[in-house]
């Protein structure tokens, strides 16, 4: 049988297991040849041993019938057995328990063509009530815990909205394991009988038991503790959840506890009735979806339309005889829901106080931010919002050099001077990595030298990056706090909103560790340590500084905002975006000028579908996100194993890993790759806590240079025209591979065929080759995999659009301008004229933004000097896409005249009459 270690994830491992079981009992039932058949009882039985450790943690099928299964089994009913594997197998496979009761003999069994639910349509889904499961912990017998069961089935109403099952396990480990391995669990009832250890111990709950516990030694608590610290445990690891503590303990006792998730206690009592309502309640308040109920209310309202959009209520549709398909395509309802009105129950974006306001703090419940914002013109806007709400003309702001375009245009708008960072590059897949912590020190202490330390407002850094690079945001944001206790930090999450609901990539999110640092850094145990340490670093030298863990001051103040393209990677219509502000000084400095950056960016008419999708795309996350990221990291790990253990896919491609992307000592955990042929998976929680940089395991990036061809080429004559595999990132050798919450094993195994048929397509193309076409073929991989162009820095400002020559910063937005007087510009060609200049040493000083496709960020900004390596760089480009760039004329350049213009002032003066 399989090893554990062949398995990213618990649940991965069940339902293959469940389906392994599934098809040895009916080969048992068909065999007849003994030895063969010794075989399969004997593989039957590891899998009844195996799935032993998983079920007590399910409701379905529960723990009675898979004993009962067992029995059937060790009496030799195998023609039953069958029966009962492939009833449960199916049901796990549709979801079928989640609907209705699955019989599971053959005598009470209802007729098997109406088990298929994939028969339902979508309308019978949505009547269904939604069903989820409750743990209670509580060590009991066989005889009790059935009577907790009948109990809370007794409670149940045919007007309850939701339909739960209850899952009953003996200790916190249990509980702990259960929460990570359980999807459906929405609710923890916590009982005082509860003990420490579970009985089970193997290597597959383990380390469950030790990522969830945080490194906290919980076998040194009191057993009058274990149920508070359950609670707080469980909000470690899924925040989302509701838990209720039924407690001996006075309630003195109880107040001064962090009861972490906790929203009820119960004191030593069994009112069955009153949990039951708090349990629906508390999964309606997850539930509750309130601008996109009223817009369906709405949308059944009779109104006469005498505003704007004549599309409103589908009138203009309707009435037509020429776009009639377009009705048909979409239907009625997303006409009756259209409207420009803000009325009938519904909400203003630019003024909320109904619907859209409650759906925005709901969402900052669910993210766990202290506001969020909803924006219909996605994340480049709330960008700009940002970066015009918080700085001011003049204020430095260090900026990641590769970040996304809207970045550098906020910049603009704001007139922000600007100090562009470098991220390490990976010039052998002719993309950058990430922005070195000791590159941000260093600036940041270079300009407390020069005395510009007040003037800095404001770290900005894309995490995750397009290729998957996540910082560690909490040693980044401490010890740059430690230098500036005031700074302003824009993380650029727009591909990352999915990780609020992953206890692994949670701990990496801006909110989770502005949350984290308000705490800690009131604590006593902090402000110790602060303060010892500035007696160590007493009069050492910047260079130590940078060298050093920093621990920032007690009264640092926490300002940080996240944006996140909920579109790119959460359920959401296209451009469906939101804001998380986390920012202790927000109310008394920034929401006034917050409010006015957010008028002058959003629209008077925003889309109405849009917000109601971020709505229920909130709900989703907070009643089944954490299902759906572990199905989408499961998904990507297993494209990540198939790949390399392929051997005919090892001669053309390669999975890049985390050793791949990040240097050595950027990854002090010693991790360089999440799956090894030889040792299986790695346990990614060690690096996700302690590396300077970690990779998302959801990205994979496969290096394609061994096929000769480039990374466009790859992906739109081969993948896209002949396979309809969509990708929208490459580089010069590499394709990028993004799993989503909606990405399945099929969608996996479709493209692990295609890289297959392609590599055996390739395969005998080289066995057919002339000896010219082969060396045509060796050269071209060679100039992919060995003849890269080396990646650029960020040259420099020119002085023009510099205040001093003592630090990097620049003025963006006096570039940007000056460009606008086309005599201040001229076009210089990159094989003639431009490398003439540089070769005589003249200073050429780009007038606008140069930004190839790849990589997707500007190589030039407005008022850069171009280097000799820039140059090269654009020479050596072999992509179709430049934006900004002219093939016919060149590259646009300020003119010396212009430069010298400001540089002498008086040269702009009249002349005296």
């Amino acid at each position: 049988m399989d090893s554990v270690s062949d398995y990213y994830s618990a649940t991965q491992l069940r339902a293959d297991r469940w389906s392994a079981l599934r098809e040895s009992v009916t080969s048992l039932c068909r065999e007849t040849h003994a030895k063969k058949a010794a075989a399969l009882k004997a593989r039957i039985d590891e899998l009844f041993s195996s799935l032993a450790l998983i079920e007590p943690y399910w409701a379905f099928p529960g723990m009675t019938a898979f004993d009962h299964m067992r029995r059937q089994f060790e009496h030799g009913n195998y023609e039953d057995l069958a029966f009962t594997t492939n009833r449960v197998k199916r049901a796990l496979t549709t979801g079928a328990y989640r609907r209705r009761s699955i019989p599971l003999d053959r005598e009470t069994s209802d007729d098997e063509e109406h088990n298929d639910e994939a028969m339902l349509s979508p309308e019978a889904r949505a009547m269904a009530r939604p069903y989820f499961e409750v743990l209670i912990v509580d060590n009991v017998n066989d005889q009790q815990e059935r009577w907790l069961k009948s109990n809370v089935a007794r409670m149940r109403r045919p007007e309850d909205p939701f339909h739960y099952e209850a899952v009953v396990v003996p200790s916190l480990e249990d509980a702990l394991i259960a929460v990570l391995f359980n999807h459906n669990i929405q609710a923890i009832v916590v009982r005082p009988g509860l003990v420490l250890k579970s009985n089970n111990d193997n290597e597959i709950l383990a380390k469950y038991i030790r990522n969830a516990s945080d490194g906290d030694d919980i076998n040194t608590m009191l057993p009058e503790d274990y149920g508070p610290e359950l609670c707080r445990l469980i909000a470690r690891v899924r925040p989302e959840l509701d838990a209720y503590l039924v407690t001996e303990r006075s309630v003195e006792d109880i107040a001064g506890l962090d009861l972490g998730i906790c929203r009820r206690v119960f004191y030593n009592q069994e009112d069955f009735m009153e949990l039951h309502l708090n349990i629906l309640r508390g999964v309606a308040a997850r539930s509750k979806t309130p601008f996109f109920t009223a817009l369906v209310e709405y949308s059944k309202q009779p109104t006469g339309v005498f505003h704007a959009m004549p599309i409103s209520r589908g009138k203009s549709i309707t009435r037509s005889h020429w776009i009639q398909d377009m009705g048909a395509f979409y239907g009625p309802n997303i006409f009756l829901a259209e409207t420009s009105a803000t009325s009938g129950g519904l909400d203003s974006l630019l003024e909320p106080q109904g619907p859209i306001k409650e759906a925005q703090e709901l969402a900052s419940r669910a993210f766990g931010s202290k506001q969020t914002f909803f924006a219909t013109n996605g994340t480049s806007t709330c960008n700009k919002i940002v970066v015009q709400a918080v700085v001011r003309p003049g204020d430095i702001v260090l900026v990641d050099r590769d970040c996304h375009k809207s970045h550098h245009y906020g910049m603009v708008l704001a007139g922000a001077e600007v100090v562009y960072l470098d991220s390490y590059p990976l010039n052998e897949y002719s993309m950058y990595g990430a922005v070195p912590l000791k590159e941000i020190k260093h600036q940041l202490l270079a300009l407390k030298a020069a005395g510009k330390l007040d003037r800095v407002r404001m770290l900005l850094l894309t995490n995750c990056t397009f290729d998957g690079l996540v910082y560690n945001v909490e040693r980044v944001m401490e010890e740059c706090l430690a230098i500036k206790p005031d700074l302003v930090f824009l993380w650029d999450e727009a591909w990352f909103a999915f990780a609020r609901f992953s206890p692994t990539y949670r701990q990496r999110t801006g909110m989770r560790t502005a949350n984290n640092l308000r705490k800690r850094l009131r604590t006593e145990d902090h402000k110790r340590d602060y303060e010892l340490q500035q007696l160590e670093l007493e009069g050492a030298s910047d260079e130590t500084l940078v060298n050093t863990r920093l621990i920032a001051p007690p009264d640092a103040r926490i300002r940080v905002y996240a944006t996140q393209s909920t579109h790119k990677t959460l359920t959401s219509l296209r451009q469906g975006s939101m804001i998380h502000v986390n920012d202790q000084d927000f109310k008394g400095e920034v929401e006034q000028s917050f409010h006015e950056a957010y008028m002058t960016h959003t629209s008077t008419s925003p889309n109405y579908q849009i917000i109601a999708s971020l709505d229920v795309g909130r709900r989703q996350v907070e009643l089944e996100g954490f299902e759906f990221v572990q199905r989408q990291i499961e998904a990507a790990m297993s494209m990540r194993k198939a790949i390399s253990s392929h051997p005919m896919l090892q001669k053309y491609f390669k999975v890049l890993t985390a050793g791949d992307m990040i240097p050595e000592h950027h990854r002090q955990s010693g991790v360089s790759s999440y799956f090894d042929n030889d040792q299986g998976w790695t346990d990614i929680w060690d690096c996700w806590e302690q590396d300077d940089f970690v990779l998302d395991a959801t990205r994979v990036t496969l290096a394609v240079g061994g096929t000769g061809w480039d990374g466009d080429t790859f992906k739109t004559q081969i993948l896209m025209d002949k396979y309809g595999i969509q990708i929208n990132k490459t580089s010069r050798n590499t394709v990028l591979f993004m799993t989503n919450i909606g990405t399945t094993r099929s969608s996996v195994a479709y493209l692990i065929e295609v890289l297959v048929e392609i590599a055996n397509e390739l395969d005998d193309l080289l066995d057919d080759a002339s000896q010219m076409e082969r060396r045509s073929f060796d050269r071209r991989v060679k100039n992919l995999t060995e003849n890269y162009p080396p990646l650029p820095d960020f040259s420099r400002f020119h002085d023009a659009f510099r205040p001093d020559n003592i630090t990097p910063e620049g003025d963006i937005r006096t570039a940007y301008y000056l460009s606008y007087k086309e005599s201040n510009c001229d076009y210089l060609e990159l094989d003639g004229s431009l490398q003439e200049a540089l070769d005589a040493g003249d200073e050429v000083v780009s007038a606008g933004f140069i930004i190839p496709y790849p990589p997707g960020f500007p190589i030039l900004v407005p008022g850069q000097v171009v280097s000799k390596e820039i140059l090269s760089f654009m020479r050596a480009l072999d992509v179709s896409e430049i934006h900004g760039y002219r093939a016919d004329l060149g590259l646009r350049v300020f003119t010396a005249d212009a430069l010298d213009s400001l540089q002498n002032p008086q040269k702009l003066k009249p002349a005296a009459e």
